[in-house]
């Protein structure tokens, strides 16, 4: 429709949303925009609004006609409806259910001093080499993968088979890349989890084994899995040292006060924003969500970054500040019955790492200029394909 905002917004700065973002939150936080693909949609900005829908089960990622549905984009991961219309909510209750024991806070703690160590680890081999040093091959990548290979029970030998996979399903130009790539990393792991039926470990794709689900949900619940459970956090990563790099007042702040990591760990997460995709979902009824009347069958698309800074939840939303203490939560790991399994296991990754990288590289800065740092703008997950630091 003419005179819509076209979806994607421009993004001037790579550690900041899109100035479009704010400007339409203030204006109005559920707005009707054009997507990548040329289909209407609503875009849900505002903190409040974001959590309503999050919350609502009239809500989901599947639509009754997948064809005729709006997209967000040509990725076949995330551009578009997923999953049965008819069984979508029953699927997501069983999944919860069976893979909510394995991500237990108490569980993901029992794995700190692992990951701990893991990230000393790659520390000391990043000092080893010496500067200059890519921090993206050297820690933000080896660090989630093998965190993730341990806990699911994917062989850590396999890295580079998956990686390429999860590379594939990133794309958001070529719909048939990313398709095949999400096809064979759900082939893939599903393979893993039927072994583990006659050869149990002490890892999830074992309790995934067992699961009363079809074959093709299980398969798409592994692949999933495996994907999201590496690829955010080491985006994440990645813009957490960049925000600290450029606020040398908050770096130092956390350097003399370890105590302050649990704080920059939320902080990261509420301000950080590797990808502006945002996440799709559509009306299964007709719903009013902030007076505005949502159609059964309309796409929304939710923004958490824009809600992560909406001036009427945070103030100075912008201002990364690793003192900041707020009753309320920031929505990166979602909300509700849609808040992320893996959000424990996301804060010990990051608490380790940022609890001893500057610590250990007190004098850390970027080997390259600011400006000269490329995002991938063509990736569902965005981030950087490296990261030049030195000390």
């Amino acid at each position: 429709m003419p005179g819509l905002p076209r979806l994607p917004f421009d993004r001037p700065d790579i550690l900041e949303p899109s100035p479009r973002l704010g400007e339409l939150r203030s204006r109005a936080p559920i707005a009707r925009v054009t997507t990548a693909t040329g289909d209407e949609a609503w875009l849900v900005t505002g903190y409040e609004e974001i959590r309503q829908v999050f919350g609502d089960t009239r809500f989901g990622r599947s639509h009754p006609d997948p064809p005729s549905a709006a997209r967000l984009s040509d990725n076949a991961v995330m551009g578009g409806p997923t999953g049965q219309y008819a069984t979508e909510l029953s699927v997501h209750t069983e999944m919860r259910r069976l893979l909510s024991p394995a991500f237990s806070a108490r569980r993901m703690r029992s794995l700190a001093d692992r990951v701990e160590a893991l990230t000393a680890r790659l520390l000391d081999r990043l000092a080893e080499q010496g500067p200059p040093a890519d921090l993206h091959a050297g820690l933000s990548l080896p660090l989630p993968i093998q965190v993730i290979c341990e806990l699911l029970g994917v062989p850590y030998e396999d890295r580079d088979r998956f990686r390429a996979m999860a590379e594939g399903m990133t794309d958001l130009r070529d719909p048939e890349r990313s398709a095949t790539a999400q096809m064979e990393m759900n082939t893939y792991t599903y393979e893993i989890v039927k072994a583990k039926r006659e050869d149990p470990g002490e890892d999830v794709y074992s309790d995934l084994a067992n699961a009363t689900l079809q074959e093709d949900d299980v398969a798409r619940i592994a692949g999933g899995l495996l994907f999201a459970g590496h690829e955010t956090t080491v985006n994440q990563i990645d813009h957490g040292v960049l925000l600290f790099l450029r606020d040398p007042v908050q770096r130092d702040a956390l350097r003399s006060d370890p105590s302050l990591v649990d704080g920059a760990v939320e902080e990261i997460m509420r301000v950080a924003s590797p990808s502006e995709h945002g996440l799709v979902r559509y009306a299964h009824e007709d719903v009013e969500i902030a007076g505005v009347l949502i159609r059964a069958g309309e796409l929304l698309i939710l923004s958490t970054p824009a809600a992560n800074r909406d001036e009427r939840v945070y103030p100075d939303p912008d201002s990364f500040d690793v003192r900041r203490r707020h009753p309320q939560p920031h929505v990166g790991f979602g909300h509700g019955p849609h808040h992320c399994l893996g959000a424990s296991l996301a804060r010990i990754e990051l608490r380790a790492v940022f609890g001893s990288l500057f610590t250990r590289f007190p004098a850390l800065a970027l080997a390259v200029p600011y400006e000269q740092l490329r995002a991938r703008p063509d990736s569902l997950a965005g981030g950087f394909d490296t990261l030049p630091v030195t000390w």
